[in-house]
């Protein structure tokens, strides 16, 4: 079976697994961002589903995927929301940890070290995909979307975010990010892997998804915090697609 796994890229990710909660690691950066991407992430999936957040368990009967899951800061929310939540990674190293700080945190999640791809191929279904910076870690996006098109159920919801590529998102996402600040490891990223929102939307479409929102990710270095915008796409942006019915 085919993969878009990229080796070196799955290293990079198992070097830092044991960092995954540490809010003062290697992952600061989406501690940062986290509450901005659940909020679009709930707001999403509660306008597509009619659900009403702020009740108790709202996602309750949605089967939701999380590829890429990292240790967990997507699952772990999308659990206390009452989905059914499984988070998949291609990094081994990943799995343990996430398993272990659901079991501190009470939740009952399913953690795989699986692909995509590997899912798709044995018929996996379901209503929400999550896919949050991962594509531009992967050897071949087209068919690294291909496959999350196919684990989605007809009029299923997809959520993709990832990194605009220009001088800015080099400066701030490359140069700000590994080599002044030093949230990251030097080389987390290549810059020619980036994708721009257009070229995400063209990609999305050629895999059978019907792009329908996409928003940026604005870091303020004053305050301190991300907040979502309607216009600046420039350096983090996340898109809504869904599959036709």
């Amino acid at each position: 079976m085919t993969t878009t796994v990229d080796a070196s890229e799955i290293a990079k990710f198992e070097a830092m697994a044991a960092e995954w909660w540490d809010p003062n690691g290697k992952f600061k950066p989406l501690h940062l961002m986290n509450p901005v991407r659940l909020d679009y992430i709930t707001t999403q999936i509660a306008g597509e589903f009619d659900r009403q957040l702020g009740t108790d368990q709202p996602f309750k009967g949605l089967r939701i995927l999380d590829i890429g899951c990292g240790g967990g800061l997507l699952c772990e929310p999308m659990a206390r929301l009452g989905a059914e939540i499984i988070g998949v990674d291609a990094a081994e190293k990943n799995i343990p940890v996430a398993q272990a700080h659901a079991a501190q945190s009470g939740l009952q999640i399913d953690y795989r070290h699986t692909t995509a791809e590997a899912m798709a191929a044995a018929g996996e279904q379901f209503d929400v995909v999550l896919n949050m910076e991962v594509v531009e870690h992967v050897a071949d996006p087209l068919a690294y979307l291909t496959a999350c098109q196919q684990l989605l159920k007809p009029g299923g919801l997809h959520l993709c975010s990832t990194i605009n590529r220009n001088p800015k998102s080099f400066a701030m996402a490359i140069v700000g990010a590994e080599y002044v600040m030093r949230w990251l490891p030097k080389g987390t990223h290549e810059w020619n892997k980036f994708i721009t929102p257009d070229e995400l939307y063209d990609l999305m479409t050629r895999a059978g998804l019907t792009p329908v929102d996409r928003k940026g990710y604005v870091f303020n270095p004053i305050t301190w915090k991300w907040t979502i915008s309607d216009r600046d796409l420039s350096v983090n942006y996340v898109t809504a697609a869904l599959k036709p019915e």
